[in-house]
């Protein structure tokens, strides 16, 4: 077994040491103890964490692989929840802008958003909450349980028991009743006899609602339709077996889609069928019916209130949430009639009312009016023609027409001066006149500038420009000034090409002649020119 080495200073401190441990041994010198008294075992190597099972080891070693000691700034105490500690009388500087307190910013309040917070209007300041920092160890942070109050779960038992004994009161309520109804029917003896049947019959009902009690939460099992009898079991989607498969309903490739796992079909498989003589219309058919169809309406009015801000959440209060539902629907529907006898009181029912005589429908009635041959009336009164809300025959800017009695090229206008521009002044017959002239000129012009663009015009030959304009028809060249000039161009042509020709005491001239220009132009190199290779 291997032993903790020590470092000596000197070989005399080693032979010392070596001599301790013998005595030691042989039980003539103490046995070494620790800081807490206790003798050390020397068979028991100091930096094993766990002894063996045939040696001493009764006492944990190795301290400094074990925190024997708890630190002292831990603790195992948890926040004081809603937890105030001062409410302030008006804003304070640096405070909730939405609620006033001073342990968080507007952007972390919890309460609801004003409509003018507490910064601006200095009432219904709220408290500030009681802030605490604990400094936890290991176990503590990764406690569940940290902070729980078991008090908190007295309600949920005493729920249980009122439940319970409201149950049991009945229950003997209904016995009551029972024996009363027996008594007064049925004589002496015979009462006596049913009594103790009916005390047996009691316990037995008891028994019984305290097995509901306990499966309230069981698990709901089906029965099977089988010719049998059959068993038990959870089961979904059955259908009677003389009927037809909902998937050999249609056979064709591309109907209605069928999952054989959960033996679903959401399509109509026979959309073209009579809806009288088909038995199935398919699965999302009952979605849409029945009570599915309430139940997402429930659903949704549920949402729609919670978003509103009432507390109501259809899987933790579904009576709630379902009686709220119906009172819904009773106000809706009063509203919605209340609605309707306010446009009934004010405009009256048509369709209720009598009908009218048929001399009142075709307009009869016993005035007589006579008239000339003319259509002048003679005697009585014409018929008042109904006057219209909106002003008729209003004439504006000199105009004889309404806007809108002339329509062309998609446009509105006036008939009277054929104008499409609205609150323009009337022009009269003299406008109409310029308007055709001007339209006249136009298709005019454009059919000058079409044939224009048809007629390709002749291309000039002329000659290369001396001056870089067009060579006048009275130029003449001297035909030796040319030769000189050619000459000339050559020459300089090499001077650029060796520079090294080029004298000190060279003469520029800046006076350029025609015959200068019309060399420079016949030497020239045309990069474009597909010849220029094979030029001199």
């Amino acid at each position: 077994m291997a032993t903790a080495s020590v470092a000596f200073k000197s070989r005399e401190d080693h032979r010392k040491q070596m001599e301790l441990e013998e005595a030691r041994k042989a039980g003539l010198a103490p046995a070494e103890v620790d800081e807490d008294g206790k003798e050390i075992n020397p068979h028991i190597p100091q930096y094993m964490s766990s002894a063996p099972w045939y040696l001493n080891a009764e006492r944990p070693s190795l301290k400094h692989q074990r925190k024997w000691k708890s630190d002292p700034n831990y603790t195992k105490s948890w926040y004081d929840r809603g937890a105030k500690i001062y409410q302030a009388d008006k804003y304070r500087k640096g405070a909730c802008e939405n609620c006033g307190a001073m342990t968080h910013t507007s952007k972390t309040c919890m309460e609801r958003p004003r409509k003018l917070g507490a910064k601006w209007t200095s009432k219904n300041i709220a408290p500030d909450e009681k802030i605490e920092t604990f400094e936890l160890d290991y176990d503590g942070k990764r406690d569940r349980w940290n902070g729980y109050d078991a008090a908190s779960y007295a309600h949920v038992i005493d729920r249980y028991e009122a439940r319970d004994e409201a149950r049991k009161t009945y229950l003997k309520e209904q016995q009551l009743k029972k024996l009363e109804e027996k008594n007064t029917t049925e004589n002496v003896e015979e009462g006596v006899s049913d009594d103790e049947d009916n005390e047996d019959g009691l316990k037995i009902d008891e028994a019984k609602v305290d097995e509901s009690k306990q499966m309230d939460f069981a698990k709901v099992e089906k029965r099977v339709r089988t010719t049998g009898g059959g068993s038990t079991g959870t089961v979904r989607n059955l259908r009677i077996r003389e009927d037809t498969a909902k998937y050999l309903l249609n056979l064709d490739v591309n109907s209605a889609h069928y999952d054989p796992k959960t033996r679903s079909m959401r399509e109509d498989p026979l959309p073209d069928m009579d809806p009288n003589e088909k038995f199935y219309a398919g699965d999302n058919q009952n979605r849409v019916s029945g009570q599915a169809l309430e139940f997402k309406q429930l659903n949704i009015h549920a949402w729609e209130a919670f978003d509103k801000g009432n507390d109501v959440h259809m899987q933790a209060a579904p009576s709630q949430a379902e009686l709220l539902f119906k009172n819904f629907q009773i106000n809706k529907e009063k509203l919605k009639s209340k609605v309707k006898e306010t446009i009934l009181d004010k405009y009256g029912n048509a369709a209720a009312e009598e009908a009218l005589p048929r001399e009142l429908l075709l307009g009869q009635s016993e005035r007589e009016v006579e008239y000339d041959r003319a259509g002048r009336v003679i005697k009585g009164q014409e018929m008042a023609l109904p006057k219209s809300k909106y002003e008729e025959d209003v004439y504006i800017n000199n105009h004889t027409a309404v806007w809108g009695s002339w329509w062309k090229d998609l446009q509105w206008g006036y008939r009277c001066c054929k104008q499409f521009v609205r609150n323009s002044y009337c022009t009269g017959a003299a406008g109409i006149e310029a308007a055709e002239a001007a339209a006249d000129l136009m298709k005019a012009n454009i059919a000058r500038k079409e044939a224009a663009e048809d007629v390709i015009a002749p291309t000039e030959e002329k000659q290369p420009a001396t001056w870089g304009t067009d060579i006048p028809d009275d130029l003449v060249l001297d035909q030796e000034k040319l030769a000189e000039a050619l000459k000339k161009e050559d020459k300089r042509r090499k001077e650029e090409k060796d520079e090294r020709k080029r004298k000190y005491n060279v003469k520029w001239n800046d006076d350029v002649t025609a015959e200068d220009m019309e060399a420079y132009r016949m030497k020239r190199v045309h990069h474009d020119d597909p010849m220029k290779d094979f030029l001199n």
